[in-house]
């Protein structure tokens, strides 16, 4: 399966070298199309000027979390069937079912690479 490299994403961490490695990570997929918001606060109302095609969330941030920022999307009529890629550096399975339950499309712990990120993008895809 090939990325559609035109699809809009929006990256979201409130740690700028965060946002700079994914951003470079898209990039390697000639993904370019990327937006970034700092907090789920801020990200919710990019989505609800212009909704995206994927969302790739931080989980810790604040004051609105990845997890919060999930929930707010999958309630919201018009963002609900957004893809949802949780990135965290925890791998504890309390939060992999948090994030299953809250609906999330896919999840990647830190460290992670080019290839994983493919890999999770188009699983997300498949499965959409």
């Amino acid at each position: 399966m090939s990325l559609d490299k035109n699809m809009r994403v929006l990256i979201v961490d409130d740690y700028n070298t965060m946002l700079r490695i994914l951003r470079n990570l898209l990039r390697q997929l000639d993904i370019n199309n990327v937006e970034e918001a700092t907090d789920g606060e801020k990200a919710l109302d990019i989505m609800r000027r212009q909704p995206c095609d994927l969302v790739i969330s931080d989980w810790n941030m604040a004051p609105m979390t990845g997890i919060e920022l999930l929930r707010n999307v999958r309630s919201d009529e018009r963002l609900r069937r957004t893809p949802f890629i949780m990135v965290t550096a925890e791998s504890k399975t309390e939060n992999v079912i948090t994030a299953k339950q809250a609906g999330v499309s896919n999840y990647i712990v830190k460290p992670f690479n080019a290839e994983t990120l493919r890999n999770k993008i188009e699983s997300v895809f498949v499965r959409h």
